[in-house]
């Protein structure tokens, strides 16, 4: 049940062990939440903002640009170009396993059958040996900014882009809020970011998170930290924003708002009630290590099954719950899922974080690669970077690894691999890295940990 990162991939793992599959989804093109309304469609218009800020900066090299013609309506149909072209895709490689696709919403009658309603009204029974519930999440939305507006918008509105507001607010400054208020800055919008934690991006370490709130002060109208968004209410054409924080002007206008305060699983109205399936207080379907759930012939994976709520820890998930289906022995017991936010520049960390040590006790050496001191980086002026590497002091395995600059998303894979197969300082320092690339940050900062970094120079004690 559920067509997304999680659902699709572990129809095609079974369907590749033998197994006769039904895939069921009830959106109008397979991929779900990801590749629909999240993760595809939002890098699809931030590579169109990276394009406007790249030729803004250009400048600096002695280039000049003139200020970009936007042709909303062209972006817009690329932007859906992309995601038609991937969703054909999955429909293509369920006719090639030999996946069966329904189309409606399910709904448990049993612990071995489901009542599916399709979009024309018809309903239809399917038996099964077993299920995989991958029915994914859904914006977090509280009333209070539920006020009938649509000019109050939730990231799948902001990702329809209906227009270029003058004037955006964004409630939340989590890695949705800041993405798709850089693609509306970079379009001409004056955001405005309110958030209620003392950071940005509360769960990334601080001094990752520097660097970017520091190119979002040039970029965004402002930026307001310890404040809460009280109500919203139409006032004309516009939305009048009650926000309360210290020394922060209010009430304020908007053409347009964008919550974006965190998702909720879609775990209601799915017949629960009628298997041995449970939640926890959140709305979490309860797994064990291999995703099985209190009923032995339902499993659950991706956002349903708990935090983190990312589309590759589903795809993990998939092929550990079907290896369980199988006979298998594999469990879900990741030592490091990368987080990415792609902003400009782009933060990507795993494993543990310096947040996570101290908050447990735990004694870690740390190092931090500036990217000052690196070749490449200079030559893209790209220099306020940092890649930082968490280690045991001891053994020298590596721990967790943090990174901030252009690039971030994909330099973090040799992280998760370092992270995984136990590497230590010393591997990751003695294994050749090319140059000039922004890799050899990771390499630096592994030499700093177990002796001197060649292009970093620290007194000793």
């Amino acid at each position: 049940m559920g067509g997304g990162p999680g659902g699709y991939p572990a129809a095609f793992e079974a369907a590749d062990r033998g197994l006769k599959v039904t895939l069921v989804d009830e959106g109008a093109n397979l991929g779900g939440v990801c590749l629909n309304r999240g993760c595809i469609p939002s890098k699809t218009l931030l590579h169109v903002a990276d394009l406007i800020l790249e030729s803004r900066e250009a400048s600096g090299w002695g280039v000049r640009f003139s200020e970009p013609e936007i042709d909303l309506e062209k972006i817009r149909v690329s932007k859906n170009q992309v995601i038609t072209k991937l969703s054909g895709g999955i429909v293509e490689l369920c006719k090639r396993r030999g996946v069966t696709v329904v189309k409606g919403r399910g709904k448990f009658s049993s612990s071995n059958s489901l009542e599916i309603s399709s979009p024309e009204g018809t309903t239809q029974t399917l038996n099964f040996d077993k299920a995989i519930l991958a029915t994914g999440s859904r914006p977090v939305f509280p009333t209070v900014f539920d006020i009938g507006s649509q000019r109050v918008m939730d990231s799948t509105g902001a990702l329809s882009l209906e227009d270029i507001p003058e004037r955006l607010l964004v409630v939340g400054g989590g890695y949705i809020g800041l993405e798709m208020g850089t693609v509306y800055a970079s379009l001409g919008s004056s955001v405005t970011v309110v958030e209620m934690m003392p950071n940005l991006l509360p769960g990334a370490d601080p001094d990752l998170v520097r660097p970017l709130k520091k190119r979002l002060d040039e970029l965004f109208e402002s930026i307001h930290l310890n404040t809460k968004v009280v109500s919203l209410a139409e006032n004309g054409d516009a939305i009048q924003a009650t926000l309360e924080g210290e020394g922060v002007d209010s009430p304020q206008l908007f053409d347009r708002v964008l919550v974006s305060i965190g998702r909720q699983p879609n775990t209601e109205g799915l017949g629960l009630e009628h298997t041995n399936v449970k939640l926890d207080e959140k709305g979490f379907v309860i797994v064990n290590s291999q995703r099985r759930s209190d009923d032995e012939n339902i499993y659950a994976i991706g956002d349903i099954s708990g935090e983190p709520m990312l589309a590759h820890k589903a795809t993990r998930e998939a092929k550990v719950a079907i290896s369980s289906i199988t006979g298998g022995d594999d469990e879900f017991e990741p030592a490091a899922i990368p987080a990415v936010v792609f902003t400009k520049p782009e933060i990507a960390w795993c494993g543990l974080t310096a947040m996570q040590a101290k908050e447990s006790g735990r004694d870690v050496t740390i190092s931090k690669f500036l990217w000052a001191a690196s070749g490449r980086a200079q030559t893209i002026k790209q220099t306020d970077g940092m890649t930082k590497i968490l280690c045991d002091p001891e053994s020298h395995r590596i721990l967790g690894v943090g990174i901030v600059g252009p690039g971030a998303g994909e330099l973090i894979a040799e992280a998760v691999l370092a992270v995984e197969t136990c590497v230590t300082a010393e591997d990751l320092a003695l294994t050749i890295h090319a140059h000039p690339t922004l890799s050899e940050t990771m390499m630096e900062a592994a030499e700093a940990l177990v002796g001197q970094a060649t292009h970093m120079y620290r007194a000793k004690r």
